[in-house]
């Protein structure tokens, strides 16, 4: 079983920044990509951005230039750097990573979320 445990949510006004962490912890053989989604009220899902083991990233084209994902393999843990951030921004962003817990058996996991909040 892996857990992917999200940090750095929160309350921030319009123009200011957040770092978002998330680390995978558990049956871990290694892990593939690794990124963030976030989901506003009354809204689907949506992609923010993506990175792959090799550093390869893809960013939506609605926070490219102001949010960087970045990631420690060492650790198991990827980051979303947030700035400039604004109201817009303002929902719930998952976690999630393709983990490999052998070498065959391979999933994808999410984390529980974390809320963020800007104000305007």
């Amino acid at each position: 079983q892996v857990q992917l445990v999200e940090s750095g949510g929160g309350l921030v006004q319009a123009g200011g920044s957040l770092r978002l962490s998330c680390a995978a912890s558990g049956s871990i053989f290694s892990i593939n990509g690794m990124g963030w989604h976030r989901q506003a009220p009354g809204k689907q899902r949506e992609l923010v951005a993506v990175i792959s083991s090799g550093g390869s990233t893809i960013i939506a084209d609605s926070v490219k230039g102001r949010f960087t994902i970045s990631r420690d393999n060492a650790k198991n843990t990827v980051y979303l750097q947030m700035n400039s951030l604004k109201p817009e921004d303002t929902a719930v962003y998952y976690c999630n990573a393709g983990v490999y817990s052998t070498r065959s058996d391979y999933r994808g996991y999410w984390g529980q979320g974390t809320q963020v909040t800007v104000s305007s």
